[in-house]
């Protein structure tokens, strides 16, 4: 349903229209308004439920609401939420370990959002650069690959080639290098002496749930290895379950030099991300370089403890893995009859729309209408991320809205 196909006096359009008079227009949501939300599922001001296929762009793995985070976060709330790093808590120790342990490295530096992690890590690999492997000040480089989404601060849209995002927001810095996506050849290629890090998504999210081909990470892995760089792997949106693994690197059974890490460990409640490494990386980072008065704070962290203790029963893993196969298997029924390609890791899927039927924005709005939450990207492809509690019969009818959509 378009806003233009809104009754006037609907409670979901004066809510749109508030924001539409006092918020920036940074976003482009489908017109519907949440005000309630459980598991899989969210309600709007209307009365109407929804299934929920994106997860806040998997920052609800584990569905909204869920019980164990949210009992984790309450009883925070009732005892501390912020001291900043000007003090200790007594939760922070905890979440460092925790995580540090789920990851197999040494150290976490945490921060808040996706886009501050990735940052961190940039400052990370160029202080290592500069104090490990003694590139020349300033000069070192990072290479990243084409079809990037690693946030929008202005350093990372700098090196990013999608115009959206890039274009109108300069000047920026340099030192990036770019090279295809899926090419590790082309990564060989482009490392020199001044290449402090290789910095890749497993899977590219915004680009439409690209998998690089089969044995891409391993050569990455020992490129990187081989030629004295770091590997830094963006699981912020593929990592902690989603597709069907812990990270997506443990598909090809490797281990980068630093883990990025956001969106899900917070649980959907906080915003939470984290930095990764070993103690020879992480290391290189001094007191007062670098920090944040809210990163690590205990309300955080208590949050992704609970978040990491849930990981590490393997449940959602599995869970993430069996249901992914059951998608795939539904979802490759409609290629030919609307839909030209799936790709799809776990419980994560980029279904690219036939052109004849419409654009990826024009199915979502189609399936906003018969109860169905996902969103479009790059034009013709439908992403869908659902929560790792879902079910079974509740994916099987999700299908079969968008079979329905399709065939008109």
């Amino acid at each position: 349903m378009s806003l233009s196909e809104l009754p006037t006096d609907t409670a979901t359009l004066r809510v749109i229209r508030a924001e539409d008079e006092h918020l920036a227009h940074n976003y482009h949501p489908l017109p519907v308004v949440v005000s309630r939300a459980e598991g899989a599922w969210v309600t709007d001001v209307e009365g109407k439920r929804y299934l929920d296929l994106l997860s806040a762009y998997s920052a609800l793995n584990f569905g909204h609401g869920h019980p164990a985070l949210v009992a984790a976060a309450q009883e925070q709330l009732a005892r501390v939420t912020l001291t900043s790093r000007a003090y200790h808590s007594d939760r922070l120790g905890e979440f460092a370990f925790a995580l540090a342990e789920l990851c197999g490295k040494d150290l976490v530096l945490p921060m808040n959002t996706g886009a501050e992690a990735v940052e961190t890590g940039i400052k990370v690999a160029r202080a290592w650069g500069y104090r490990v492997k003694g590139i020349a000040p300033d000069a070192a480089t990072i290479v990243v690959a084409h079809g990037n989404f690693h946030g929008r601060t202005t350093t990372i849209v700098g090196f990013s080639d999608d115009p959206v995002s890039h274009d109108d927001f300069g000047p920026y810095g340099g030192g990036f290098v770019h090279v295809p996506y899926g090419d590790a050849a082309a990564i060989e290629a482009a490392i020199d002496d001044n290449t402090a890090a290789v910095l890749i998504e497993p899977i590219q999210g915004e680009a439409g749930v690209i998998i690089p081909p089969e044995g891409y990470l391993r050569a990455v892995r020992e490129i990187c290895t081989r030629r004295g760089v770091l590997f830094i792997a963006d699981e912020i949106q593929s990592g902690l379950g989603r597709v069907g693994t812990t990270f997506a690197c443990d598909r090809e059974e490797v281990v980068p030099d630093v883990y990025l890490l956001g969106k899900a460990l917070g649980g959907g409640i906080v915003p939470v991300s984290a930095v990764v490494a070993d103690r020879d990386v992480l290391g290189v980072i001094r007191a007062g370089e670098h920090g944040s008065t809210f990163g690590g704070n205990p309300l955080a962290a208590a949050v992704g403890t609970r978040v990491v203790e849930m990981l590490q029963t393997g449940e959602f893993q599995k869970r993430a893995a069996a249901l992914g196969e059951h998608l795939e298997a539904k979802l490759g029924e409609l290629v030919g009859r609307g839909v030209t390609e799936v790709r799809i890791a776990g419980l994560w899927a980029g279904i690219d729309i036939d052109p004849a039927v419409g654009t990826g924005r024009e199915v979502a709005e189609r399936l906003l209408a018969r109860g169905v939450l996902a969103k479009d990207t790059h034009g013709q492809t439908l992403r869908i991320a659902p929560p790792l509690v879902i079910r079974a019969t509740e994916l099987d009818w999700a299908v079969e809205q968008l079979k329905l959509v399709l065939a008109g």
